[in-house]
């Protein structure tokens, strides 16, 4: 039988995981988590072409790393790498209601236009590139939208 002193899981959790363990054990059907929690409805259609884009931009970014003449897709790399983090940074606070969901959706969008226009100078040797500008356009008109 596993003992635990009084005050032990507290300090060792915190209040918020200590009351969430007790109703689990007292009242399991009581529980509930972050997965119930509904994703406000006018965030939706930016969300996915956020988490599209950042999809794309990781991509192009890793087949880029892989091409010949790597010196010649540094800009590309680099905002690949910066609209991607961006993307999944404004996913996230839509996702929670965040007040400055708004804020951020007007810096991915701006984002996003450059990463568009970099990857758009490789688009006819690359189809990394071709791809990842077109969801780049995407995402920014979305956010554009939104904010």
């Amino acid at each position: 039988m596993l003992v635990i002193e009084r005050g032990s899981l507290f300090n060792l959790f915190g209040f918020q995981a200590l009351c969430q363990w007790y109703q689990h054990w007292h009242h399991p059907k009581q529980l509930t988590s972050m997965t119930n929690v509904s994703t406000p409805q006018k965030y939706q259609d930016c969300i996915e072409a956020c988490q599209a884009c950042a999809t794309a931009c990781d991509s192009c970014a890793e087949a880029c790393l892989g091409e010949q003449d790597i010196k010649m897709m540094v800009d590309c790399i680099r905002l690949d790498r910066d609209c991607a983090k961006i993307c999944y940074t404004a996913v996230s606070f839509m996702a929670s209601g965040s007040a400055y969901a708004d804020d951020i959706c007007k810096i991915c969008a701006q984002i996003c236009e450059a990463c568009a226009t970099v990857c758009e100078k490789h688009a006819g040797h690359f189809d990394h590139c071709k791809r990842c500008a077109e969801a780049c356009r995407r995402c920014a008109e979305a956010c554009r939208n939104m904010a």
